[in-house]
């Protein structure tokens, strides 16, 4: 073999030395160099610094893995916070309280991409009243005690946080009326309307079992009840 076909191209060679880093950077050269000084030493030498660089990449994967699922989790929240903030700015525009609830089950429901809300208050006040009937199915009165009951799912007490989410093989009938058979998880938001006041709850409900599971934060919902909560106070006062 002569001498000329075991040169590297001049030019090539003038652009490496000029610019090392493109080697460097490019993992594939980088490695195919380092399969091929560990052939030039033989099958019984064990090249430490090999084996380094191995776990330093193996760890660099791993480092690169979290920075995509990190970024990921920030884009995810992040349109989750303007998904609320454009549910509370739409909740917010309504003057009266009947066009309130409509767009409550209208368009706030459409920018959450939930499938139902429901809006249940505790009244002594029976639900068949003409006032209330005339406010659509969005709101439903129950007697006192019904939430915490509704909240308690079964269980000896009901959870004293403020946002539950939880997921079922089909909704309460006498939240979701018709509809509770195609409901297959819920987000349930307990209001506190102030001293002397009875509460309330709202239910979002989904008919997505991934959309409101335990294991999810509560922050951006809780923000949300603690607005609904004093919109509510203008229409109870």
């Amino acid at each position: 073999m002569s001498r000329q076909s075991q040169t590297i191209d001049e030019s090539l060679r003038e652009e490496i030395i000029s610019r090392p880093d493109m080697i460097l950077d490019d993992r594939d050269l980088m490695q195919a160099l380092i399969a091929a000084n560990e052939r030039a030493m033989g099958g019984n030498i064990v090249d430490l610094r090999g084996i380094a660089m191995d776990r330093l990449e193996a760890r660099l994967d791993r480092l690169e893995d979290t920075h995509r699922s990190v970024i990921a989790a920030a884009y995810e929240n992040l349109a989750g916070t303007n998904q609320i903030h454009r549910a509370i700015l739409r909740m917010l525009d309504p003057l009266e309280f009947e066009p309130f609830l409509r767009d409550l089950g209208g368009e706030v429901a459409d920018i959450l991409r939930v499938d139902s809300v429901k809006l249940v208050l505790e009244s002594v006040q029976n639900d068949s009243d003409p006032a209330i009937r005339r406010l659509g199915d969005v709101l439903s009165v129950a007697e006192p005690g019904f939430i915490d009951a509704f909240l308690a799912d079964g269980r000896n007490h009901a959870p004293k946080r403020q946002v539950t989410l939880r997921q079922m093989s089909e909704g309460d009938p006498a939240i979701y009326g018709e509809s509770a058979s195609w409901m297959r998880s819920e987000a349930c938001l307990r209001l506190d309307f102030g001293p002397g006041r009875l509460p309330g709850l709202l239910v979002m409900g989904s008919e997505d079992p991934h959309l409101f599971t335990p294991q999810q934060g509560t922050d951006l919902l809780a923000f949300f009840a603690g607005v609904f909560e004093r919109a509510m106070r203008r229409w109870l006062a």
